[in-house]
């Protein structure tokens, strides 16, 4: 009797047990809270901000149409994903409006499109940045480069509440806002340029860190896409060609469709 009482007990406690956790189970429905519904496509510069300059263009220029040839692509091949851009014409967004149109469509992910340049015309290739600080002191004159738009903006110093982009002290307020997308981040800025290296022919020079505001203030995982240097002539000449352009957008599409593959399968 007491033993018939004891296997009761352990097959209700059993039973408790398996309906207490099958909500921890993860479902079929549960994985579709896990989509790429929303891509915001940031073409930098713009308008007054012509970024860096070439010997034959401008950033802002090569940019836009890049951006928009990923956003044509995606419309054309992504129809389930809505593509949001931050400027569809040569207009001047301000850097903070810019994250904040990502943030306002409740965005999955921010891709933001560059051209890189230096004093020497050798250096060339790609590199995507996400949000950190680890580069800081090597990347120091590049960061001020790209937040320095800031100061062409009217009463920046109340709107960035006395952020100075050329002062390494402010860059102490970037804290772990972006640490939650870190991971996803990575994952695809480690796609768009493993695309550039062996599907578009492009050297690489990798996936770096860097405290950019426009990625530091965006609620998603964000990127920053460098397609490659203005100032040197070769590249430039590349970045500029019609084949060059759909090639590196290409090379961008391909990338966020398998980092939609990849976290639509978790």
């Amino acid at each position: 009797m007491e033993r018939t009482k004891l296997k009761n007990i352990l097959i209700i406690s059993g039973l408790t047990f398996t309906f207490l956790f099958m909500g921890f189970i993860p479902s079929g429905e549960k994985r579709s809270e896990f989509k790429l519904r929303r891509v915001v496509i940031d073409a930098g510069h713009g308008g007054k901000d012509p970024g860096t300059i070439g010997k034959m263009s401008r950033e802002k220029d090569v940019a836009l149409k890049v951006a928009m040839q990923v956003g044509q692509y995606m419309e054309e091949l992504m129809p389930d994903v809505e593509v949001i851009y931050t400027r569809k014409t040569d207009a001047f967004i301000e850097l903070k409006e810019r994250a904040n149109i990502a943030n306002r469509n409740r965005a999955d992910l921010f891709v933001s499109v560059h051209c890189n340049a230096v004093k020497s015309t050798g250096p060339y290739g790609t590199e995507t940045f996400v949000m950190g600080t680890s580069d800081l002191n090597r990347n120091f004159d590049y960061v001020k480069r790209e937040n320095s738009v800031i100061l062409l903006e009217e009463d920046y110093e109340i709107n960035y509440e006395g952020f100075d982009p050329q002062s390494p002290e402010s860059y102490m307020m970037f804290n772990l806002m972006q640490k939650a997308y870190l991971n996803n981040s990575l994952s695809l800025a480690d796609k768009v340029e493993t695309e550039f290296r062996t599907r578009v022919n492009r050297h690489s020079r990798g996936v770096k860190q860097a405290p950019l505001y426009v990625l530091w203030t965006t609620s998603m995982p964000s990127v920053l896409i460098e397609i490659g240097f203005l100032s040197n002539m070769n590249e430039e000449r590349y970045l500029n060609s019609k084949d060059g352009q759909t090639y590196i957008a290409s090379g961008i599409y391909r990338a966020i469709k398998a980092y939609k593959e990849e976290i639509e399968s978790l």
